[in-house]
């Protein structure tokens, strides 16, 4: 088994190799520029302690302390009339920052406005479960603990929702391999088979763009077909190519290659 390489510094390495490129930035709104958002705000402000506020992509974006997470989801509820919670997750920062940004959309249907709610949650923190105020925020906590391994206190059935119970790690993290780690590898093989079967069957491939061309049971080739389970590692036959099989419908024309025109330009 491959020895596992640690990608703790993953998030300080460059994603462009171009020393001149800027990232673009998207442009920040005032709140007074907005009626609703700004008699919003207002009465928010007035309740709650805020970080930082602003509008970006017409939405309102406020930042607040994640301790008062339930009372601002119960208060945007019931007074300020966002009446839906449309998606919450987390962003990794593990390595820049060492936690969670977690987000929270919010929209309301009688405003026709959308509300977004931010908080950063340390890594070894947990941040407390809104699913009495939304029941959509139940499977939406689930994801961040089982992707990203964000703690959620109070949740009725906090437990991973995509992966195995027993899964290794949490996959969206950035520190995560991309083609997976050992455990990813052998797991499988090792709950189906068992490890002794492991020098039988190989690690599993969990690329699913990875294609074998000497694969026959999986890959086959126009103009080079063979059949089943045909050893080609040392020769690969031609076959002519066909476009219809043989017993195809009398009514329909059998296409000829040597006939066919290939357009230059559109008409």
């Amino acid at each position: 088994m491959r020895k596992y390489t640690p990608k703790d510094d993953v998030q300080r390495k460059a994603p462009f190799s171009d020393r001149f490129f800027v990232s673009p930035s998207v442009p920040r709104t005032d709140i007074d520029d907005d009626e609703i958002f700004s008699k919003d705000y207002e009465k928010f402000c007035s309740k709650f302690n805020v970080l930082d506020a602003f509008i970006e992509h017409t939405h309102l974006v406020i930042h607040i302390d994640k301790n008062d997470i339930v009372e601002v989801m119960t208060f945007l509820s019931e007074e300020l009339e966002y009446d839906m919670l449309i998606e919450m997750s987390a962003i990794d920062y593990l390595s820049a920052r060492s936690g969670y940004e977690l987000f929270y959309e919010m929209l309301s249907l009688s405003k026709h406005k959308r509300l977004r709610i931010k908080c950063f949650l340390d890594k070894n923190d947990a941040v407390e479960s809104i699913t009495s105020i939304f029941d959509s925020a139940n499977w939406s906590e689930r994801e961040m603990y089982d992707m990203l391994g964000v703690k959620v206190l109070n949740h009725p059935n906090m437990k991973r929702l995509i992966m195995p119970d027993d899964w290794y790690d949490h996959p969206l993290r950035k520190t995560y391999p991309l083609q997976g780690d050992e455990a990813a590898s052998w797991y499988e093989v090792d709950k189906i088979f068992g490890k002794e079967a492991r020098d039988i069957i190989g690690p599993e491939q969990r690329d699913p763009a990875a294609i074998d061309r000497y694969d026959t049971e999986r890959f086959a080739r126009l103009g080079h077909e063979v059949p089943f389970q045909t050893d080609i590692t040392e020769f690969e036959p031609e076959t002519s190519i066909q476009y219809q099989e043989d017993d195809t419908s009398k009514i329909m024309k059998t296409l000829k290659p040597e006939e066919s025109v290939v357009l230059k330009r559109r008409r």
